[in-house]
């Protein structure tokens, strides 16, 4: 019985690790997916204290366009109802510039990148820090900076690339944050970005 069973086990590492046919590459991609799905994800979970260690980053809500002063001088947000300048806007909420580019990632980040999460209590975060959270306006999770707290710990957020807080960025509860953003690594989210897509076009996802 036992040799049976171990000339299977060769057969079937071979078939992983060393054939090169399309379906040794199909079984591998399985693989990888519920390896990382099933173990490294909730590992990761139970390491960092969230439920979201690792988030892609699936809009351009937090991106600069050029420098950080081309940025913060753009026109490209808007106070009360009139167009003004990113650095304007942060003025309102009592955010410097200075004080602004001391925060983390004062220089935003892009579509497609991945932000890795620690999970964080409430009076610990601070004004500036950049949190993923859920929004009753959208599905999805929301990566977006901290502009005002209230002294009910109440947050309210922007997007550097948006005009303003929108409804979604209003009245957010320690309950609906997922974590804080405390790491980034570029570009590698555009591979979950294409296989949503791909299962979109398939009309899977």
């Amino acid at each position: 019985m036992w040799p049976k069973v171990k000339k299977c086990l060769k057969k079937l590492w071979w078939f992983i690790w060393e054939d090169e046919s399309i379906w040794s590459w199909l079984v591998n991609i399985v693989l990888a997916f519920i390896l990382i799905k099933f173990i490294v994800y909730p590992g990761l979970g139970l390491l960092f204290g969230t439920s979201f260690p690792v988030v892609a980053v699936v809009s351009g809500s937090m991106e600069h366009d050029g420098t950080f002063e081309d940025w913060w001088s753009s026109e490209t947000a808007l106070c009360e109802s009139h167009r003004c300048q990113q650095g304007t806007w942060y003025t309102t909420v009592a955010i410097t510039e200075e004080e602004f580019q001391e925060f983390s990632f004062s220089n935003g980040f892009n579509k497609g990148d991945i932000m890795v999460l620690f999970g964080v209590e409430a009076e610990n975060i601070k004004t500036g820090d950049v949190i993923v959270f859920q929004s009753q306006q959208k599905a999805d999770p929301i990566i977006h900076r901290v502009v005002e707290i209230d002294e009910n710990y109440v947050f309210t957020t922007k997007g550097d690339h948006n005009p303003s807080s929108g409804d979604i960025d209003q009245n957010i509860i320690e309950n609906n944050i997922y974590g804080k953003a405390v790491f980034r690594i570029p570009f590698l989210g555009w591979i979950k970005i294409a296989f949503v897509y791909l299962l979109q076009l398939i009309g899977v996802y």
